[in-house]
């Protein structure tokens, strides 16, 4: 069905909906659920990926982009290489009288089968191309605001590849924002081959990571980046991720080797 990097938006969406699913559930995404019911998958493929991370992770991007929208109703988000993310909905039915639009970013097999497992919508439009082809900044509507979300796609790209896309949106999006993740600095030294999560499955390399340090520098070595907000670690659920992990995440000590959820702000 899928291979590659591209695979690894099936591992994220069973993660989301096996959180969505828990008696005490710490996201609300009916629709991650009802994909997944609707894929013929072996998702055991994946072993025990399904840990709270992922949706943790979701919910960051959620707030950020809430808060964005809230502030800008009518904008365009922009979601490169989304794979099968379901924010456009949990986005709706948080802001339920906002009218922003969509552009998804991405290759033309997930392109497929979102049209295929997702409703469609008038203020979804989708692009079959890498988040590299720069020509889909030409298709994005600039004049009400423009929120760009990369979700689980700058680790998978060459650091060159990385730095010139963050570059380009904010040389092309003056005003907008960018929020995006990295895995923790050690993974791209330690793991040059990817994560093991089971006998079936290994997570690809992820060759571009920055501490925060390097993240907040970047406000001043790239133009256009006005500010680098550094986001905390949503609570979970447990003691480990509701106490320790976002604890964790938030120490000085721990801070410059921890992966990163990064705001940046241009103009």
């Amino acid at each position: 069905m899928l291979t590659g990097v591209s695979e690894t938006a099936l591992l994220t969406l069973n993660g989301r909906a096996h959180q969505a699913r828990h008696p005490n559930a710490i996201i609300d995404d009916p629709m991650a659920i009802r994909v997944v019911d609707a894929i013929d998958f072996d998702f055991d493929k994946f072993g025990r990926r399904k840990g709270q991370e992922m949706a943790l992770r979701s919910l960051a991007f959620d707030r950020a982009t809430t808060q964005y929208l809230t502030q800008h109703p009518t904008a365009t988000v922009v979601a490169l290489a989304e794979g099968l993310q379901t924010s456009f909905w949990r986005l709706s039915s948080a802001l339920p009288d906002a009218e922003f639009r969509w552009l998804t970013i991405d290759f033309q097999p997930i392109i497929d089968l979102r049209h295929r497992l997702l409703p469609a919508s008038p203020r979804i439009t989708s692009l079959a191309q890498s988040a590299l082809d720069y020509s889909w900044m030409d298709r994005v509507d600039t004049g009400n605001g423009v929120f760009i979300t990369a979700e689980g796609l700058l680790m998978y790209l060459q650091p060159d590849e990385a730095m010139g896309l963050i570059t380009e949106c904010a040389r092309r999006f003056p005003c907008g924002q960018m929020i995006f993740d990295l895995p923790p600095v050690l993974v791209k030294k330690f793991a040059k081959k990817g994560l093991k999560s089971s006998k079936e499955y290994r997570v690809p390399p992820m060759p571009f990571s920055l501490s925060a340090n390097q993240l907040a520098d970047l406000a001043n070595t790239v133009p256009g980046i006005r500010a680098v907000h550094d986001l905390p670690m949503p609570e979970g659920r447990g003691f480990v991720f509701k106490k320790l992990f976002p604890a964790f995440w938030q120490w000085r000590l721990t801070k410059q080797i921890r992966g990163a959820y990064t705001l940046l702000e241009f103009g």
